[in-house]
């Protein structure tokens, strides 16, 4: 326990600077009442509603919980969501001076609609989105961009976190890149649909579906993800791909060769996806940043992982949860 504390000590304070789409992940929670007069459609009967951070700003929360010092740079709109999120973070003793409001766009929403009756079991029933889709204007790229000198000069590591929203323009992208790659900041992406775009990052974050999307071709086996995992790593020129595979586990391609598959940490109660790869690439970061090689990294960073699929919705996992389940698989005597 004594050598997971230190562990714990070492990702405590480091600066990790998150760019990306923040999101409000919104849960309305109902109860069936009755069918509509109205249309066949069931009447819900509104019994909750908790407001979330989601996206990027998931990512920021997982890295306060885990013990970083983290500095959130992305869009909020001038609205009731945008303040909320703004205030989440802020509780959490997030520094939030990078998050620019913008009066023209709403604050990305993903509203999640989860019903059940008096003997059934809940569930969600409807997502509903509102984000805009146009491209940022210079205006507040550039504002962005402004944020960003301030901030990049006091970072220990970087995480981009591209939900497809528009927030890390090709400007925003190359500033961050060159900036890590110069002064050697550990520094990873997770883009849902344009990993293509980040060449010279330093690590990649990918689950297999999105690695198969890339590549063009099906997953299908060992030889397959091996030869996918290679030619991402090849193409953007990075340091690491950290793929993640769901009841399969991970699979980190390192430059020069080396290819690591991690097993699942726990194969039983897995209630929800939601938010794990959030998880993941927020330790994964902070054990890059802490000192640790990126195979270690990512086997601390698949136990955390472990951790937040077993909890309801978007969540986080916090710094005692991950060195107590450490502490139970006798992680130092693995090879920590």
């Amino acid at each position: 326990m004594q050598k997971l504390e230190e562990m714990a000590n070492k990702f405590r304070g480091k600066r990790i600077l998150v760019v990306g789409d923040m999101v409000a992940d919104v849960y309305l929670n109902g109860r069936i009442a009755r069918v509509s007069r109205e249309a066949p459609v069931l009447v819900l009967e509104e019994i909750g509603k908790r407001v979330v951070a989601g996206g990027a700003a998931n990512v920021v929360s997982n890295l306060s919980e885990l013990g970083g010092d983290v500095y959130a740079v992305g869009v909020v709109g001038d609205d009731f969501y945008g303040e909320e999120l703004k205030n989440i973070l802020k509780r959490s003793k997030i520094h939030i001076e990078g998050i620019v409001t913008d009066k023209t766009r709403p604050t990305i929403s993903k509203t999640r609609v989860i019903a059940g009756g008096r003997a059934t079991v809940n569930q969600q029933v409807v997502r509903i989105d509102k984000e805009e889709k146009d491209p940022l204007s210079k205006k507040l790229e550039a504002a962005l961009i402004a944020k960003l000198d301030k901030i990049l000069p006091n970072i220990d590591g970087i995480v981009l976190s591209d939900y497809g929203s528009n927030t890390i323009t090709k400007a925003v992208k190359t500033l961050v890149i060159n900036f890590a790659g110069k002064r050697k900041i550990p520094n990873i992406v997770d883009s849902r649909y344009n990993i293509g775009e980040f060449e010279g990052v330093g690590f990649v974050k990918q689950n297999d579906s999105e690695l198969a999307t890339f590549v063009g071709r099906d997953i299908t086996d060992m030889t397959s993800l091996i030869s996918a995992g290679s030619e991402l790593l090849r193409k953007l020129n990075s340091n690491g791909v950290l793929i993640t595979r769901g009841e399969a586990g991970m699979s980190l391609f390192e430059r020069g060769g080396a290819v690591h598959h991690i097993p699942v940490s726990n194969r039983s109660e897995v209630f929800d996806v939601s938010g794990a790869g959030d998880t993941c690439i927020a330790t994964f970061i902070l054990g890059l940043t802490a000192g640790f090689t990126p195979v270690i990294s990512a086997r601390i960073a698949n136990y955390a992982s472990g951790i937040a699929v077993r909890k309801l919705g978007t969540s986080t996992v916090n710094i005692k949860e991950l060195i107590e389940v450490l502490d139970a698989v006798q992680f130092v005597n693995r090879g920590y």
